[in-house]
């Protein structure tokens, strides 16, 4: 039987891709720290995977549990814009540190595959899209930095010491279990505790923008593909093959709608160019915006206690943004 390692398992992605596993019949082995993931994403499958509390930022007697394992998926890691210009020391030991603590022990471990969850925030504010892997790297903000580095670090073992491994730039995933704080990263969890506060979207900018919401299944199925293949030593996007506007989404989520501050260094467009991934790993994305959110709305309940955002605590808690990202001398 294969045996899986996933770090960040009990996050969003991290979950997801466990129950993606478990369906295979693959053995899986979750690290987290719970950090940002939550027991609670795993309950359902509770006695069926090996679960194993360590913080990965740091070199420990977690290493050995990669001894005997085949695939390794790096998906833990600090997320948000905010917390990591204000915490940069904190995002840098859990993104960078932790992804070289983890690659150190899949190669040592001598694994077989190694896939990491990257992040298409490297692009920062792209030139052109669809966007390719192609494309300049310009991250505007510490999160963004360190989830490059990492995959820098992961292509560097890959070139160095023949790491069987595949880096994936996520586009906004989205979908059951997608964390309940956070002022943008998470904006379905932030709708989805508004509408159930029967309080109005807060929507960023004049709600124009459009984003490669990408469905959280199509993902995991996307890292279950690139362990499964031949492929080693590339990076790929995984996103939707579309992209869609935040007025659009949340006219399929139904509510008011209240505007607030467009931020600096965030992009009026996330789309990502896919042809790649389509050509070399046969992946498909299959679920489109409308389905991915009646799926959402399904599960609603999850958000209950999730906090509930408004204009004025959304600009307490973005200060630093715009200090930071808006200064003219950038």
């Amino acid at each position: 039987m294969t045996t899986a390692i996933v770090t960040g398992g009990a996050g969003f992605i991290g979950s997801h891709l466990v129950d993606a596993l478990l369906a295979e019949d693959i053995s899986v082995r979750v690290i987290d720290n719970y950090s940002t993931g939550r027991p609670e994403n795993l309950a359902h499958v509770a006695g069926r995977v090996e679960l194993v509390e360590a913080d990965f930022a740091k070199p420990g007697s977690w290493q050995k549990l990669f001894q005997d394992a085949d695939w390794v998926f790096h998906l833990g890691a600090l997320a948000d814009i905010v917390p990591s210009i204000q915490r940069p020391a904190d995002y840098f030991q859990a993104n960078v540190d932790g992804t070289f603590n983890v690659l150190e022990a899949a190669k040592n471990a001598g694994v077989k595959r190694f896939v990491y969850a990257a992040s298409s925030s490297c692009y920062g504010i792209p030139d052109k899209y669809p966007t390719s892997e192609a494309a300049e790297i310009s991250p505007q903000y510490p999160y963004a930095l360190t989830k490059r580095l990492g995959e820098e670090l992961v292509m560097h073992w890959a070139q160095l010491y023949n790491l069987p491994a595949i880096a994936l730039r996520l586009f906004n995933v989205y979908g059951p279990r997608s964390r309940t704080s956070g002022t943008y990263g998470a904006v379905l969890g932030v709708f989805l505790a508004q509408k159930l506060a029967n309080k109005p979207f807060t929507v960023v900018g004049d709600g124009t923008q459009t984003r490669d919401f990408t469905y959280v299944t199509d993902v995991a199925n996307a890292f279950l593909t690139a362990a499964q293949s031949s492929v080693c030593k590339e990076i790929f996007n995984v996103g939707s093959g579309e992209t869609v506007s935040v007025n659009r989404l949340v006219e399929l989520l139904g509510g008011e709608v209240t505007y607030i501050p467009k931020r600096p260094g965030e992009p009026d467009c996330t789309f990502a160019d896919i042809t790649k991934i389509r050509h070399e790993l046969k992946w498909q994305p299959k679920v489109d915006i409308k389905q991915g959110v009646e799926n959402i709305l399904a599960n609603i309940d999850y958000w209950k206690s999730a906090p509930v955002w408004t204009p004025a605590t959304i600009a307490t808690a973005t200060q630093d943004w715009f200090k930071y990202l808006g200064s003219d001398d950038k």
